[in-house]
Formats: structure tokens, sequence, C-alpha cells
């Protein structure tokens, strides 16, 4: 299974960006979804995990600020990302974890908030 994420990109402090990320197959095995990121000399974290039955689940620090939706039938998920901060800026990876099969991930998409 491959991940290809896309809706990166550059942005002032203050505005928004929106990432996708679509699974390439097995879509209907497809459990939690989620989007990490990493910062440059940091680990990479969790943003924003969605489970297949749309539970949700944040960070403190994208609280009120991110959204994460999916769409199952598709194997698709996406992060609405609003009042975006500098301290936001890394690359964005999505996640899968597929039932039968194990845990797979996007190649990343930058996004940099800067002035």
């Amino acid at each position: 299974v491959q991940l290809q994420a896309s809706g990166g990109g550059s942005v002032q402090p203050g505005g928004s960006l929106r990432l996708s990320c679509a699974a390439s197959e097995n879509i209907i095995n497809i459990d939690d979804m989620a989007w990490h990121r990493q910062a440059p000399g940091k680990r990479r974290e969790l943003v924003a995990l969605i489970t297949r039955r749309d539970r949700t689940n944040y960070a403190d620090f994208v609280k009120g600020r991110f959204t994460i939706s999916r769409d199952t039938a598709k194997g698709t998920v996406y992060l609405q990302m609003s009042s975006l901060e500098p301290e936001d800026t890394a690359v964005y990876y999505c996640f899968a974890r597929i039932r039968y099969w194990g845990e797979a991930w996007g190649q990343g998409t930058q996004v940099t908030v800067s002035s």
C-alpha cells in the first residue's frame, strides 16, 4: 500500500492550507488514518488521528486550528489547517493502519509558515 500526500506549500502566519493523502490500494481494510509532522532537529510527532468510525484525536498544539477528516470509501485523509503559526513549519506525513497488512507512511509534504 502506498500513500500519496499533497497540498503542502508556503503560507504567511494566520493562513490556511489543506493537505490530502490517498491510499493506492487495500482501501477496504484501512482502519486508523493520521497525520504526523517532523520539524528540523525534532522528533516526528502525532498531529491528528481519525478512526474508521470517524473518532478524532488531536495534539494539544493544534486543537481548534486543525481539522482531520476522511473519505473512507476513497481511502483518503485530509488535514485542514487554519491559523497557521511559524511553529507549524515541518514536513507532514500521512499514516494508515491497514488490517491484515500493517502500517503505511506517505512520502511527506513540506509546510512552511513564514512572513
